[in-house]
């Protein structure tokens, strides 16, 4: 399902090997939440997607947790930006921006957040509303 809207979106999506479901919980224990049902349902079926000039459209499971765990715990952030602890970042633009689900209240929506001014807004409905506009674009700045 997922490979396949991908696909449709842009024909030279990378995928890779799926995560089995003991990965992902030892992933949802190591974050101390659960992860979005449609990205457990994605990572079940590929770990990541890349897309145009590789970019990480979909990060692999490693980097979900590695890297919201920094997120949530960098004391520097803390002093640059707002409070990253409600998100879950799981992708990027290839250029510093980053995609993430908000854990609190959960939601389905996706919103991107812009390094350059720690905004961070709105850009597709669901996960698959993501992925096909993020790889039916070829630019780095898609949302704008």
């Amino acid at each position: 399902m997922w490979r396949e809207a991908a696909g449709l979106a842009y024909e030279e999506a990378e995928f890779s090997e799926p995560v089995d479901a003991e990965d992902v919980a030892a992933a949802e224990q190591r974050l101390g939440c659960a992860l979005p049902s449609a990205l457990v349902s994605l990572l079940r079926e590929t770990d990541g997607i890349a897309g145009h000039y590789g970019t990480d459209t979909v990060w692999p499971l490693e980097r979900i947790v590695e890297d919201n765990l920094r997120f949530w715990s960098d004391s520097s952030f803390a002093d640059l930006y707002m409070p990253f602890n409600a998100l879950l970042f799981f992708g990027d633009n290839g250029g510093g921006d980053q995609f993430a689900f908000v854990l609190r209240p959960a939601r389905s929506d996706i919103f991107v957040w812009e390094h350059e001014d720690d905004s961070r807004r709105w850009v597709a409905r669901d996960l698959r509303d993501y992925l096909g506009r993020s790889l039916a674009d070829d630019s780095d700045d898609w949302y704008q």
